[in-house]
This record gives C-alpha cells, structure tokens and sequence, in this order.
C-alpha cells in the first residue's frame, strides 16, 4: 500500500526542508507576495485572482505542515504536493509567455529557466516523502 515507507535520514531533512519552503510560501500568498502571484494567475482561470492565490496559499501552507508533521502518511503527502505543482505549473508558463517580472525573474531566460525547475520540486516531494519508492514497489507486485 502508498501509506508508510521508510526514509532516511536524507530524505527526512530534505522532506523538512520542503515542508518549510512550502510554509513560508503559502505564508507569502496570504501577505508579503500577494500580488507577485497574482501576476502568475493565468487569465483563463475562472476565479478572481485574489481568491485564487488566497486558496492556493492556504493549500501550500497546509501541505507543508504536513510534511513536517504527518508522517503517518508522507507517502501521500508527496503525491499530493507532486500534483499541486504540476496544477500550478501553468503559472510559471503564464508568467514566461507575458513575460511578467516577479520574484526576480525579471528576464526571459531567468522565466524559462524556472520552467525546468518545476519537475525538480516534483521530484523532491516523491523522493524525500517515499513515495517514489512506494511506487516502485507497488509497481512490481
């Protein structure tokens, strides 16, 4: 089953690690970076922008806490964050074909360079919850 697999001590810090970021970030759509990302909200999304980057913030914190605190089930957790980065993932396109300067990507090639970083956090969420493993393993039975 994807509920607990054993990690190591590397993954458990780097899991951490990204439970803070996601934390901290979720805190910034709630206050300090607001309107960053509501430049990042692409315009065919359905929702005020406002409302958009409020509840994906709330989200972001949520699924960073967990990371830290839940780890009964990080396995699910890190499936979770995958999917949530690849639903945002049209964001950061929206941000490079507007070419819209936010959080220092004020050029093209630092927008698109921030294309590839993308797969990166995905990646650091299946490994350091588990869930990469559990996924193999589930494969192969």
């Amino acid at each position: 089953m994807l509920h607990d697999t054993r990690t190591t001590p590397a993954q458990n810090a780097a899991r951490g690690l990204l439970g803070t970021f996601m934390a901290t970030a979720g805190t910034g759509h709630l206050t300090f970076a607001r309107a960053a990302f509501q430049a990042q909200v692409p315009d065919w999304v359905p929702m005020d922008k406002d409302t958009v980057v409020l509840l994906s913030g709330v989200v972001e914190i949520g699924l960073g806490l967990s990371l830290i605190f839940n780890t009964r089930h990080k396995v699910l957790m890190g499936l979770g964050l995958a999917a949530f980065f690849a639903l945002v993932f049209p964001g950061n396109l929206h941000q490079y074909a507007q070419r819209i300067s936010a959080f220092g990507l004020d050029t093209d090639t630092k927008r698109f360079a921030r294309l590839f970083f993308q797969p990166v956090l995905m990646g650091w969420a299946v490994w350091s919850t588990g869930a990469w493993k559990a996924l193999r393993r589930k494969s192969v039975s």
